[in-house]
């Protein structure tokens, strides 16, 4: 076999066991995840991702390595404006926190699918119509435009999204939970909890955001590999990340526009590709974008916790979760 076959069956691998062992080990069914445990669990997806890129290193060569460190550090990051929403959603339905876990898992895992899915056919469709980067680009410095002058006051409203005004017109639904199941019978008839809702609804704003991940991530690099395995390691993540921020979210008010910066930036050297490879050898553009992904999300993260500090800007979420 060669190197990126041996790299794919070595993620395989490493992904099933990871697997087996969060569903065996890390998480029971209808209990509430600590602060304690989810740090360690976010401990263990990031220590996996790192060993990847070490792996990776070794068997695919630095440059490789890096634009998956770059891809995945840029996911991570989004990631994290995907709990924001997760919250949101898990509040507006009044989902038990003993549900929370395994809920999430199903929604996670459901997205991973659909973003294999949706990775498949847009490399498809670059390496056919390669034009289509330059779309990309223009998507990713409006998106980043949006997101960094976005109004504080807008406010996601999952019941008035149009996943769930989907589904109330094509299923039955229930308002209750179910006593944690998806599915129950109301009068001799199947009805949909609003544990299913919540899980669909997962899944689909996951892939909502990965209308911006992924052409960010191929405006980093345009290997299957480092595209793939990036995503999935971050999606990965969500669920222990979620437990460990979902208290602290709301501290990170800045965050939003270093991801901004970065998008605009992937977005404009996407657009500026012709001009950057005449200028910049790709070893160096790999480490310039991983600079400035770094710096700007720590910088925004860090910059946050300082203003929250002096008190200003007041919390957001205070009395609304």
């Amino acid at each position: 076999m060669n190197p990126n076959q041996i790299t794919y069956l070595v993620f395989g691998i490493v992904l099933a066991l990871a697997l087996a062992f969060d569903l065996g080990l890390l998480s029971k069914k209808n209990t509430t995840v600590t602060i304690k445990q989810a740090l360690y669990q976010t401990l263990f997806w990031v220590a996996l991702a790192f060993g990847f890129f070490v792996f990776m290193w070794l068997e695919m060569g630095h440059q490789m390595a890096f634009e998956y460190l770059s891809a995945y550090l840029m996911e991570w990051s989004l990631s994290i404006d995907n709990i924001f929403v997760f919250i949101l959603i898990f509040t507006s339905f009044g989902v038990k926190e003993k549900y929370y876990g395994r809920v999430l898992l199903i929604g996670i895992l459901m997205a991973i699918i659909f973003r294999i899915i949706f990775i498949t056919v847009g490399v498809a469709l670059v390496q056919r119509f390669e034009w289509i980067l330059y779309i990309f680009g223009v998507f990713l410095v409006y998106t980043g435009y949006r997101m960094f002058t976005a109004n504080e006051d807008e406010e996601f409203d999952p019941h008035n999204s149009k996943v769930y005004i989907y589904m109330k017109k094509f299923l039955p639904l229930t308002s209750t939970d179910g006593g944690g199941k998806y599915v129950i019978r109301e009068k001799g008839k199947p009805v949909y909890t609003s544990l299913f809702v919540v899980v669909i609804m997962l899944a689909a704003i996951d892939l909502v955001f990965a209308l911006d991940s992924i052409p960010a991530v191929m405006g980093i690099s345009r290997s299957n590999l480092v595209i793939y395995t990036s995503n999935i390691f971050a999606v990965l993540g969500l669920r222990s990340l979620f437990f460990l921020l979902r208290g602290a979210v709301s501290k990170f008010d800045y965050l939003q526009q270093g991801i901004a910066v970065v998008l605009v930036f992937i977005g404009l050297k996407m657009l500026g590709e012709h001009w950057v490879s005449q200028w910049f050898e790709k070893t160096t553009q790999v480490f310039i974008s991983l600079g400035v992904i770094t710096v700007c999300i720590a910088g925004s993260i860090f910059y946050s916790i300082f203003v929250n500090k002096k008190g200003i800007p007041p919390d957001k979420l205070d009395g609304s979760l």
